[in-house]
């Protein structure tokens, strides 16, 4: 649970004093009372009931299904292509062939690859000769790449997986073909073109996908895949294993925790809990999590960032080996190389953000898309520039890193724009392009940008008028500090775990006292708070609070 304190708006956010939110700050977006007897039957207490209504669930049923299951888990046979590429799986392990997963550098294609490769080789119980090529974001980029497809051939792969890639790229998989490799693709990402001719194209976006949830992450549908072919062969598959790195790619990767994935995700939390990986055993005692105590916040602030830092800065290859790792010696020392790596990626966005915090004031303050860029703002982290921008100035963000001759671009969005689409509508414009209704990523000529960013901004124009481009806090009640009882607070967790799509519940209380307040932190920006209501003298119910970047109040105080 998140609570809002009152009389205060939360102040803007900055970089070194420099503003990115309105001077306003934030708004409070306080939800209404959900309707009178909505959800009648449900047997949960009002509060309940009201967070439930505000998640769409309509009915007593939907409601009790949600909060008490049985889990939402599909037929992977529902999946488009799932039998040609269980057909082409089940051939190469028949005839030996030795097998290729081409997975991409975030933590979903990390993760995915891990669990292919975990899965189909002799460890794994089906006896592959299978391993994994993870692309270098520089000199590579994102997807399949020619040069890339001719040295995993010339490794002797007859069949190749494009684990989180590969739907948008039917040039580079008629390449695979010519040098005699087939492709199944085992991707999640938009269809943006016709599809590829690969062997088979697993992915539930599809126009002609019948599987009920269109939101697996890639993870989750290697998952589905790996499940599935263990079945039709007649094995036994411990996938239990593998729910770990399912938790770990669905939360980083920010798909929504609803669906099937929230209950892939629960399943992968109490996997996590006791993960007999060294790898994420040291990733986590790296990161000062205590394994019985992980959740998708863990994951999103702590081991995500750790694993994506590799490939931001370095190669993915390492967050890989750090997974498939078995030697806790071994594991100890990549969790602490991930770890270094993740605070220099974390210095370095903060540099990148000073920077973006200048070219902004050479912009127009009132534009509803920002579209900003410079040789010094490292491709690796552009897309996590981008997002912290979308986010304190709520309009969609292009953060760039000039080269030579093409520069390369992140893109992050607001729910009202989807920035795909807009790239598919300049698409004439770029070398190459991808992504989600709200993150992408693209390759342009530099002579292309001016064009390109004109393109755009009329499109956020149309698609953006009368959109309030303001900051905000969306306020789920306002309630006592006392209000939540114990079976409140139970009901509450049952709702979880939380994520994208399903957020933590936020709360707003009135007329709140500072009981106790200390200074924290190893800079003293934050204050650590006891907090209980002004009219609870007794003082009988207290609230610990944490108040982020408010240390100098405490100071005053």
């Amino acid at each position: 649970m998140r609570g809002v304190g009152d009389d205060r708006e939360s102040g803007p956010m900055s970089v070194s004093g420099r503003p990115f939110d309105t001077a306003q700050g934030k708004r409070w977006r306080l939800r209404g009372r959900f309707p009178e007897g909505s959800l009648e039957g449900a047997p949960y207490p009002t509060l309940i009931r009201h967070l439930l209504w505000h998640r769409k669930l309509r009915t007593a049923e939907e409601a009790e299904r949600f909060m008490e299951g049985p889990p939402a888990e599909y037929d992977p046979l529902l999946l488009p292509d799932i039998e040609p590429a269980l057909s082409r799986l089940r051939q190469a392990l028949r005839d030996g062939e030795r097998i290729a997963v081409y997975g991409d550098f975030d933590v979903d294609g990390v993760t995915a690859s891990a669990l292919l490769v975990e899965g189909l080789s002799a460890s794994g119980g089906l006896g592959a000769d299978a391993f994994a090529y993870i692309p270098d974001r520089f000199s590579e980029g994102y997807g399949l790449n020619c040069t890339a497809l001719d040295r995993v051939r010339a490794d002797g792969a007859a069949l190749l997986i494009a684990a989180d890639c590969g739907t948008n790229s039917p040039k580079e998989v008629a390449h695979a073909r010519g040098l005699g490799m087939d492709v199944v693709i085992i991707d999640h990402h938009l269809v943006l073109r016709g599809l590829p001719t690969a062997a088979a194209t697993v992915n539930p976006k599809r126009a002609d996908s019948r599987y009920p949830d269109r939101e697996l992450a890639t993870v989750g549908l290697a998952y589905k895949l790996m499940g599935a072919l263990f079945e039709s062969m007649g094995q036994a598959w411990e996938g239990e294993r593998g729910l770990d790195l399912v938790a770990l790619g669905t939360v980083a990767d920010v798909a929504p925790v609803l669906g099937e994935n929230r209950w892939l995700v629960k399943r992968g939390l109490e996997r996590l809990a006791g993960s007999e990986r060294p790898g994420l055993q040291a990733l986590m005692e790296a990161a000062g999590i205590e394994p019985s105590q992980v959740n998708t916040e863990a994951i999103g602030y702590g081991l995500g960032p750790r694993l994506n830092a590799a490939g931001r800065l370095k190669h993915a290859r390492l967050a890989l080996e750090l997974l498939l790792e078995r030697d806790e010696e071994e594991a100890q020392r990549r969790a602490l190389e991930l770890t270094a790596l993740n605070r220099e990626r974390q210095e370095r966005t903060a540099a990148a953000l000073e920077l973006a915090a200048e070219l902004l004031e050479q912009e127009d303050a009132e534009s509803p898309l920002i579209f900003v860029g410079h040789e010094d703002i490292h491709s690796g982290i552009a897309g996590l520039v981008a997002g912290r921008l979308a986010e304190w100035r709520h309009r969609p963000a292009v953060v760039y890193e000039r080269g030579e001759k093409t520069s390369r671009a992140s893109c992050r969005s607001i729910p009202e724009f989807d920035i795909t689409g807009a790239l598919r509508g300049c698409g004439e414009l770029l070398e190459r392009f991808g992504g989600h209704r709200a993150a992408a990523g693209f390759t342009a000529r530099n002579e292309k940008l001016p064009s390109l960013k004109e393109g755009l901004l009329r499109q956020a124009e149309e698609a953006l008028a009368g959109v309030e481009l303001v900051p905000a806090i969306d306020i789920d009640a306002a309630l006592p500090l006392a209000a939540l009882r114990g079976r409140e607070i139970r009901l509450i967790s049952q709702m979880g775990p939380f994520g994208e799509g399903n957020p933590e519940p936020t709360f707003l209380s009135r007329g709140v006292e500072v009981v106790e307040c200390r200074i924290v932190g190893s800079d003293g920006k934050h204050l650590r708070l006891k907090l209980r209501d002004a009219h609870d003298r007794g003082g009988r119910v207290t609230w610990p609070a944490i108040a982020f970047g408010m240390g100098e109040a405490g100071v005053r105080e």
